[in-house]
């Protein structure tokens, strides 16, 4: 196991990569610690949580609202859980977003770390202290930045993991090699699912080097003020679509950097749409679709990177090299409703 802490603004984060569940109990008292998991990993896994205090979510992003932050307050208490307990949750990024949040809000705020069982919590979801809930279509509208003590990998949990949460990681994989990484992309080109999947010292190198990209962009900007918003990439049009259409995460993220590339074209005059689409088909996502431009739009107008009468709107200028342009929320109506 290999352990590296960062350092935030008001957090030390212990990283242990390559590590085993069997560790958290050297991380943690167990006696004052509450795992949170959801149904899908507590069956599959269910021996793992034997000794241990622990709350079991339903599976799903339809429950990443309130109503599941008050029923998990609920059983904290029935738990008698105090300043000086730790919340873990053990799960994806539902259940690492709801389980920051309610350490946030739990008694004003007490200590919270993450073992993250699929691809897309591992390199993305578990890392930068984004955690929060969604309300209605709106993802992720209510929430707290603050740090988890830890995040724990054991990659043990991805032999169990479905092929479509395997999309959904890769999807977050290819969006860091676009923004910050020209190297990875092409990496990325010349491997495939398989490869990733059938070798385990290459996949696990994978996540380190990619949950190392995107914390080192936190560090600089943590509150989302400038470089941060390039972790945006495809969600800007992919959130508006996720939860309208019923997609996942991944194959929303995979449509809206499809689209970005494209207006990148038109806006920074990046010249390769074409690669970044490719890699994506290449790694079984989708890029471009049918969908109700003015329905997604509405709720596009409402994304958290809007200000005033501007989207901050992340684009391309070169693969490895993204851009954060304010686009006039004029605009930006015209060119969705003219995408093809």
């Amino acid at each position: 196991m290999k352990h590296i802490n960062y350092k935030f603004s008001k957090t030390i984060t212990g990283y242990y990569f390559d590590g085993s569940f069997s560790h958290l109990k050297k991380i943690v008292d167990q006696k004052h610690t509450v795992l949170i998991t959801d149904e899908n990993v507590y069956d599959a896994h269910r021996k793992r949580f034997n000794g241990w205090n622990t709350i079991v979510l339903k599976a799903g992003e339809d429950y990443k609202i309130q109503a599941t932050a008050d029923a998990v307050i609920e059983q904290l208490i029935d738990f008698e859980a105090d300043r000086k307990t730790t919340l873990a949750a053990i799960g994806g990024g539902v259940v690492t977003d709801m389980t920051g949040y309610v350490a946030s809000v739990y008694m004003r705020g007490i200590s919270f770390g993450f073992v993250p069982t699929s691809l897309l919590g591992m390199v993305d979801a578990s890392i930068g202290g984004k955690n929060g809930i969604d309300v209605g279509v709106f993802k992720n509208m209510v929430g707290t930045i603050r740090q988890p003590s830890f995040i724990l990998h054991d990659m043990s949990f991805l032999d169990t993991l479905p092929q479509k949460e395997w999309e959904n990681g890769f999807a977050e994989i290819i969006k860091h090699a676009c923004i910050k990484d020209v190297t990875l992309f092409r990496q990325l080109e010349t491997n495939s699912y398989k490869t990733y999947r059938d070798d385990k010292k290459l996949i696990a190198g994978l996540v380190r080097h990619n949950a190392i990209i995107k914390t080192k962009v936190v560090q600089q900007d943590e509150f989302e003020k400038g470089d941060r918003r390039l972790l945006n990439f495809g969600h800007t049009l992919g959130h508006a679509l996720e939860n309208q259409y019923e997609l996942s995460h991944g194959q929303a993220v995979a449509i809206g950097m499809a689209y970005a590339s494209v207006i990148s074209e038109e806006i920074t005059g990046f010249k390769d749409a074409s690669k970044v689409t490719r890699l994506l088909l290449q790694y079984d996502l989708p890029t471009f679709v049918e969908f109700d431009r003015q329905k997604v739009f509405n709720v596009m107008k409402m994304d958290k990177k809007r200000e005033k009468k501007e989207m901050n709107y992340v684009l391309l200028e070169k693969i490895g090299k993204g851009i954060v342009k304010p686009i006039p929320v004029n605009k930006l109506e015209k060119i969705i409703n003219e995408l093809q």
